[in-house]
């Protein structure tokens, strides 16, 4: 190799050096916020909850990331891990459900659409649902409605406030009727939890559409919405087309419902837990008398293979 050899080749690897360095620090460390395009270090937003510092914005925040934010430490107890989806319709699109069902459950590590379980909130006993939109946009099929509904009669049973945080494009139409029926599935055990004179908060983030907001997430004895939060029950271009006039810009969101009065009050993710705590012990103080237990029902699902 000559010298002018060496000296070019030398060259080119310090030209391309601290590009491959940038891109090695820049990947993951920095996070651009959707709303305002504000960079922030990922680290930091994770410990603001996902919360834009600069605008406020809310990112969209997974079910483990929620459990965290909401469960005290070390008071987690998982239920119903153990339900899975099967295909009932046999159900093929541009591929069967059943394969798309395994995508995404290898890609989040979940089972479906929902985690629930009993946990403690401020120290507060308090039985928990969180809604995963990475899992099908959230969609709710049988073992979501079957878990969400099998944790409201827990609840029911323990004597415990219910809070379901939900995130969802509405019923899952792989599963066509079965996926519809859970609507008044989850409807009439909240019924019951509601007879038993427990209080039930259900938390509505970014989106709560379709069948879910037709069914448990309007339910609530106090509803609360995050901040811009898209609740809706049809999308905004079908009410258009169907009505055939423009709406407003801000239709649909969580300030409108509000303004509407379709939900009780909008809460920062920052100060969701400590809102929910005052809410619970309000409602639910501790030197309250226990009613009695109702029946526990226990029932075989056809469509959930356990």
């Amino acid at each position: 190799m000559s010298l002018f050899d060496w000296f070019a080749n030398r060259r080119k690897e310090t030209a391309i050096a601290p590009a491959q360095q940038e891109r090695e620090i820049a990947d993951g460390l920095w996070t651009k916020c959707e709303s305002c395009g504000v960079m922030t270090y990922t680290k930091d937003l994770y410990s603001h909850q996902l919360v834009c510092p600069e605008c406020g914005h809310h990112h969209r925040v997974g079910s483990h990331e929620r459990i965290q934010q909401l469960i005290d430490p070390h008071t987690w107890s998982p239920l119903d891990e153990h339900l899975v989806s099967c295909d009932p319709l046999q159900f093929k699109d541009r591929k069967p459900y059943s394969d798309r069902l395994r995508e995404y459950q290898d890609k989040t590590g979940l089972k479906d659409a929902v985690q629930t379980g009993l946990g403690k909130l401020a120290n507060q006993p308090v039985a928990l649902g969180v809604m995963d939109f990475t899992f099908m946009g959230g969609s709710m099929g049988s073992v979501v409605g079957e878990k969400i509904t099998r944790l409201i009669e827990r609840a029911t049973w323990e004597n415990l406030p219910l809070v379901l945080v939900c995130a969802s494009g509405g019923a899952r139409m792989q599963e066509g009727m079965l996926s519809l029926v859970q609507m008044a599935k989850t409807s009439a055990a909240l019924e019951r939890h509601r007879e038993s004179g427990l209080l039930y908060i259900p938390v509505l983030t970014h989106p709560t559409t379709g069948g879910v907001t037709a069914s448990f997430a309007m339910l609530g004895d106090i509803i609360i919405a995050e901040p811009k939060a898209t609740i809706a029950f049809a999308g905004r271009r079908v009410i258009e087309q169907t009505l055939r006039e423009k709406l407003p810009d801000d239709f649909q969101t969580a300030e409108f419902v509000l303004h509407c009065g379709f939900v009780d009050m909008i809460i920062p993710r920052t100060e969701l837990k400590e809102s929910l705590a005052r809410l619970i012990r309000l409602h639910h103080p501790s030197d309250r008398p226990r009613p009695g237990r109702p029946t526990l029902p226990s029932r075989p699902l056809a469509t959930v293979a356990d």
